[in-house]
Formats: C-alpha cells, structure tokens, sequence
C-alpha cells in the first residue's frame, strides 16, 4: 500500500474515534432537581455529569455541586440572621410599613402601593410593621434620591424595583429587583423578581394561552427569544444557523408583543433576554435557558426544574438532539407547570409583590415554613396561608399527593336572623346525619337565644354573631371538622339529601357542593357580566345557604380577601354568595357539585340580612354584585359545569329496596 493512503486511512481512523468519544462523553446537560432545604434559597441545580465540567470552567467559575447555598458576593456581609431583626415581627406575622416619597409618586410605585393597601400585610404606622419597604428613586440628575426616615442603615428593609434600576443596594436592606445577575444576588436574603412589562395587569391578569398540552404533529418545535424582541420560530430544530450544516427550515419573526406559538423556547443567558423568560411562560412554552446569567424570578421557593430546561450554550447539536427526543409525558408535565407557576405567581403586579412578601414571611416561620409542595403545586403557596396550617393533610387540595382521604364528619353551620319553627326542625334533620359532629347555631336575631332547644345526639352550642353577613365565613375555634355544611334558618333537607352530598363532597373536598345554582354569563349588548335567575341545567355557583366545603375557606375569606370585599358583603349581604364562589373558583379554577335536592324552590334565595317579623319575599342577588366583585378580583374565575351527582340507580326503574338514598325521589 503507497504512503500517502497508509497516512490518510489512519488520518480519517484517528477522527473517526475522536469523534465518537466527543459524542459520548459530553452529553447534554440537563439538570435534576435536588431537594430544597427548608427556608434556603433553592440555588442551581445539579448536573448530571459534573466531573467533566472541570476542564471547561475555571475553577473559581465551577458552579457549587453541594446542597448548601451560594455565598453572598464579595463586600456584603449581609445575611438574613445577620440583617433581619424576627423579634419586631409579632406573633411571627409579617407587618410591612411603606415610606412615602417626597415627591410625586412614579407609575411604577403607584402599582406598587395599589397592591398593598388593604392587604393582610399593610401596617399604618411603623411601629406596627418589623418591615419596612423603600421604594428607590431619582431626581432629574440622575441621582439617587434621599434615604427615608427610620433607615437605621437599611436593617429590616426592603428595596423593591419591578425593573431594573440604580440605587438598589443600600446598606444592610434586602433587594426585591427584576432579574438580578447571579454575581451579586444573595440567596436566602434578596429576592429575585421576574421583568414585567409596563402595561402588565395590576390584579386578576389574563389566563395562560396554552389551548393543548400536547404538541399536536407538524407544530413548530422552537421559538428563539430575538436580541431587540420579539420571536422567531422554526419549522425545523435548527435555530442556530452557523452551527447547522442543514437547511434552517422556513422561518417567522414575530413582534415583541406576540407570544410564541411553539413547544420550546430558546432564551439566551445575558440578561437582557429575561423579559422574555415570561411570555414563555404564559404561552405555555417550555423555556430553554442556554446558561443563565440572571437569577431565575423566586428561586428560593419555586423548583424550576419542573418547568423549565436549563442548557449548556456550548453544546448546541446536543441540546436540539434532546429536546427532539424528549418523551410526550414530559413535555406534558412542563407545559403543565409553566401554566401553573403564571396564573399562580405571575399573572398579575399585585401577585409577584405579594409572592415577594410571603417568602419573607416564610424565612420569620423559619422550620415551620411551608413545604416545598404548597409552593410548587396548585393552587400556590398565595392561597395556602401558613395561618391556617403547615401541615398538608389540613388543607382540601393536597390529599391525593399525599394517599389520605378527608375525615368522615362534618359540623352545621345553621344562620340564624330570625328565630322559630323551621330551626327547631332543620336541627333535627341534621342531627339525624350518621356523620354530623356538631351543630353549631350562629345567632344574628335581634332576639335573645331560647334558654332550651331540643335534644340532639350530637354536641348543639350557640356563636354570638354581630348581625354582618360576613359572620358566615369566620373562622371560628368552635369548628372541630374540616367539612362544614352551611345553612340557613329557612333551608329545607332531608337526612338523605345531607348524607349523600357530604358522601360526594368527601370525593371533592377541595369544591363546594350544593344544591341550589346559578349561572353567570357575559352580557353583550350592555357590556357587564350578569347570572341567571331561573334553574337551569348549566351552572357555575352554588349557594351558601345549603353547601357543603373545607374550613378553610372560613381562613380565606377572612384573612385573604381585601377589606373592601367584606365591607360590600355586610354593606349588601345578597353579595355574600357571588363573593365566596369567587373565591373557591380562583383557588380551585374549577365550578361547584350540583347534587339532587327534591324540594327546589323556583325562588329560591341567597342569604339576605333578615329582622324580627316575618320573612320577607325572596328576591333575585343584586345583578351588579358580579361586576363589583368582578372588578376588584380583576377577572372572572368562575367556571361553568352541567355535570350534577346523582346516587347509583337514583330515579331508576328498579325496586326502591335496592336504592341507598330512597328518600331522595319522594316528592
């Protein structure tokens, strides 16, 4: 054999098992999500392959592969035992007290302040917060604007930014800013933010655009995040021009306002790409970061694993290889999650500040923080207060993650304005329940209570109320279940009718079930939502008057709606009921249980405040209640359903011996 073809085969030889051992020894990196330590910022994850990094990074570079956290930079000795003071926080709840600018007030600040005032979290005065919140600022010049009073050198302080801004890091104070880069953010002390657009919706916000889960076939597989804004979407998996020997596939730009209609969106790691990071989310695309230089909006609580791909930007071929061959399933939960985390967290400026504040809550609880799954699944550590609990098994939503099932009694709420007959009689009916605990009576009459009522197998006490149609919701210590049936003195059931509604409502125990519904629907000739008055089969609330649900909407009701929503319900009680299907269907994204009642009234009413003297004539709610409440949520959450629950065989031309509920079909 010549020379020259002895060379050139050993020549292709070595490239050959060069490039099978460049193919095999560095795959993508795909990171796997450690477990989150209670109260620590959460960091990075691991990578599955780490010991190969080691000749690619220096070593001072090297991203920490162990469970405890990134250190604060270098110069900043802060800390949160270092810089935060819990003892100001009395009984551990966190106050928070907003200092006012000396000049005009900025768009940003003002949306800012909006989300605040009448919140759960709003101090007057300072000496009633143990936070304070300072609002950064600068004159014409350019130069930062003057320190508020009680600074005390930034201790127990909040800088918060919803954009990127100078004259954030003052002091010993904690910063609350968009997108921080990861060389100066402290974990477990400052609070990274997500880069929200300036016309972003102050309450409620839009819903998530995603329509299917599931990629449907031929749909465009990637969206690339464009330097200027906007996207570019790619019929094939080949964003990267000068990286790919192949035809890119045909391709469409789209302005900064539209999100992107794909599986996957590329984002590249400088930080002026992370204003795209939630349109990814909204759409329900899943985002690809290619080595982010920015920390990643709440970081601390939020297990972005699980919705999120981070990659290395080095390995291009490698990332399009997986991505193209990532199973169905996954793809599926991702899309899934990102759905979630915007409608939870990021759908609107008043839930990234609140979010912002109850991190800072958890870090005060400390061990008895929330768990990482009230965080990372519905419906979203924002409507699982830690004043109820921290334990999962007290809350309605977590009892399939967890393999319970809710317990096998309930108490009677029974309302009364005006005493008589009817109570005396729906005691009994109630009290005659197998799974009736307790009867708890809430007198809101004028009238004394009677000195006597009747026998009852079950425990019977009496709740002073204060004659407010927000009495209903408090959540009183009298309350021994977690399932409360709610009612009113006029309401009408049978023994049957209870124990089959708590036997569906032990199935759903997160939904109200009912038996009395309504309908809401959009009235487009006079451009306000309304709700039917006549029964119908299509319904998306249930009365409170005769419902079952979980005490912790009591805890809701009372300590997370603003204080103007329970003013308009003791203002005008026949709110009270389009109020809490508002908020069981924000929590829940889902409508109430109808199940039969076989005495339904065609005028039947929601609760109305009632006197001495005779009932007064049921009447129809108040049609604009839907729109004030509508209004101050920000969005309609209410869901429509046809579905009601009926017992096995129930009106089923067979033998009434082998029905359950027999009573159920009697006229």
């Amino acid at each position: 054999m010549p020379l020259w073809r002895r060379k050139s085969f050993w020549l292709a030889l070595s490239v050959f098992w060069l490039l099978l051992i460049f193919l095999g020894l560095f795959p993508l990196r795909l990171a796997v999500p450690p477990r989150p330590l209670p109260g620590r910022s959460q960091g990075w994850p691991r990578w599955l392959d780490a010991a190969f990094l080691r000749s690619f990074f220096q070593p001072e570079a090297l991203p920490e592969d162990g469970p405890q956290l990134r250190q604060a930079p270098r110069g900043s000795s802060c800390t949160w035992g270092a810089c935060f003071d819990t003892s100001k926080c009395k009984g551990n709840l966190l106050k928070i007290f907003v200092h006012s600018s000396a000049g005009p007030t900025a768009e940003a600040h003002r949306r800012i302040l909006d989300s605040l005032e009448g919140s759960r979290y709003y101090a007057l005065s300072p000496a009633e917060a143990c936070l304070h919140l300072f609002l950064p600022s600068q004159d014409h010049r350019g130069a930062c604007g003057p320190l508020p009073p009680y600074w005390n050198g930034g201790r127990n302080h909040l800088v918060l930014s919803l954009y990127p801004a100078p004259c954030t890091r003052l002091g010993q104070a904690m910063v609350a800013e968009a997108s921080p880069s990861s060389d100066i953010f402290r974990p477990g002390f400052d609070v990274a933010l997500p880069y929200l657009p300036e016309a972003h919706p102050l309450r409620g916000g839009v819903p998530g655009q995603l329509r299917q889960h599931s990629p449907q076939p031929g749909a465009t597989l990637l969206a690339v995040a464009e330097e200027k804004g906007g996207w570019r979407t790619h019929a094939s998996a080949c964003p990267w021009d000068r990286h790919c020997e192949q035809d890119p596939g045909p391709q469409q730009t789209h302005p900064g306002e539209t999100l992107p209609n794909a599986t996957f969106c590329l984002i590249p790691g400088h930080r002026s790409a992370a204003s795209c990071f939630l349109q990814a989310l909204q759409a329900g695309c899943i985002p690809v970061l290619l080595s982010p230089r920015w920390e990643l909006p709440f970081s601390e609580v939020i297990d972005w694993t699980k919705a999120a791909i981070i990659a290395d930007e080095r390995l291009p071929l490698q990332v399009l290889t997986a991505l193209r061959e990532m199973l169905p399933s996954r793809i599926l939960s991702l899309r899934q999650q990102t759905q979630f985390l915007w409608t939870a967290y990021f759908s609107s400026v008043e839930k990234v500040v609140h979010t912002t504040l109850e991190i800072i809550q958890d870090r005060i609880w400390g061990a008895s923080g929330r768990p990482s799954l009230m965080w990372n699944s519905p419906p979203g550590a924002l409507l699982a207060l830690p004043t109820f609990s921290t334990s999962l098994k007290d809350f309605p939503f977590y009892h399939l993650q967890q393999g319970s099932s809710p317990e096998s009694s309930f108490s009677a709420l029974i309302w009364v304005g005006v005493s008589g007959e009817p109570l005396l009689k729906l005691i009994q009916v109630v009290a005659g329940s197998r799974h009736c605990a307790q009867i708890l009576i809430l007198w809101s009459s004028e009238e004394p209570p009677p000195d006597r009522w009747p026998e009852t197998t079950v425990p019977l006490a009496v709740i002073e109320g204060h004659r407010k149609a927000s009495d209903r919701f408090f959540p009183y210590d009298n309350i021994s279940t977690n399932a409360i049936l709610s009612l009113d003195v006029h309401s009408t059931l049978s023994t049957s009718e209870v124990d089959f509604a708590f036997a569906v409502w032990q199935s759903f125990p997160e939904r109200m079930v009912g038996f009395l519904t309504r309908n809401h629907f959009w009235n487009e000739a006079q451009g306000v939502w309304g709700y039917s008055t006549e029964l119908a089969n299509e319904f998306s609330m249930a009365f409170t008057t005769a419902a079952f649900y979980h005490r912790y909407y009591h805890t809701l009701f009372t300590h997370s709606l603003t204080k103007a929503l329970r003013t308009l319900v003791d203002d005008t009680p026949a709110c009270v009921d389009v109020l809490m299907n508002f908020l069981v269907a924000t929590v829940t994204r889902l409508p109430p249980i109808k199940v039969p009642y076989g005495r339904q009234r065609q005028d039947a009413a929601p609760l109305v405040a009632e006197g001495p003297g005779p009932r007064p004539e049921p009447q129809p709610l108040a049609q604009d209640c839907i729109n004030h409440v509508a209004t101050r949520f920000g969005h309609m959450p209410l869901v429509s359903s046809r579905v009601r629950m009926d017992p096995v065989l129930f009106k089923d031309p067979v033998s009434v011996q082998r029905k359950k509920y027999r009573s159920l079909e009697k006229p």
